[in-house]
């Protein structure tokens, strides 16, 4: 790809979505990730930070892109977290996941689902739901068409970010796409 072709997401940020922050933010970052991805376990806590910086001004929405040549756990993990999300648990265990990268084996993900509340039963049926495998294929295939091809893959408003997306780095871009009156005041 060409440095200057310009990258979009193809597939709008929606009701469909694992949104934290308002739909009112000047600034949307989509994060397509892996959750046995090292990367992605790095890229989580400066995640983190970048949202604390930027309170309201920021929605955050996660995508789910497995690697499943490169890491064996890691559509299990994206089921999990789906399957988390419909009891309302998604962020949970999205950060759970992350936090225990180590272990993702379908016993750990069963164990992270008891410890967030979820009935076991209820967790298992709801991992092997088409609905859930559907969802996980959707926001691949979605990635796939926005020109991602690796985890950690980030856009800002749309617009893939190919820079680093350390601390400091990722706070600037987000910055440098907030409209004026918002990046000089702080406020919308």
């Amino acid at each position: 790809m060409n440095r200057s072709e310009v990258r979009r997401l193809t597939l709008p940020v929606g009701e469909r979505d694992h949104v934290q922050g308002g739909a009112d933010a000047p600034v949307t970052l989509v994060e397509y990730g892996d959750y046995e991805c090292p990367y992605c376990g790095r890229a989580h806590p400066i995640v983190q930070r970048v949202q604390k910086h930027f309170g309201a001004r920021l929605r955050f929405v996660f995508r789910n892109f497995p690697l499943t040549e490169m890491h064996p756990h890691a559509e299990h993990a994206a089921l999990a977290a789906e399957a988390a999300g419909l009891s309302g648990k998604f962020w949970e265990m999205h950060d759970l996941l992350f936090e225990h990268q180590n272990r993702l084996s379908d016993a750990d993900l069963a164990e992270r689902a008891t410890q967030l509340g979820i009935r076991a039963e209820q967790f298992i049926a709801d991992i092997q739901s088409e609905k859930i495998g559907q969802r996980v294929q959707e926001d691949f295939m979605s990635g796939v068409r926005s020109g991602v091809n690796g985890t950690p893959t980030f856009f800002i408003n749309g617009v893939r970010y190919d820079d680093s997306w350390d601390y400091a780095d990722l706070v600037t871009a987000i910055t440098a796409s907030m409209p004026d009156r918002v990046s000089a005041t702080g406020r919308g």
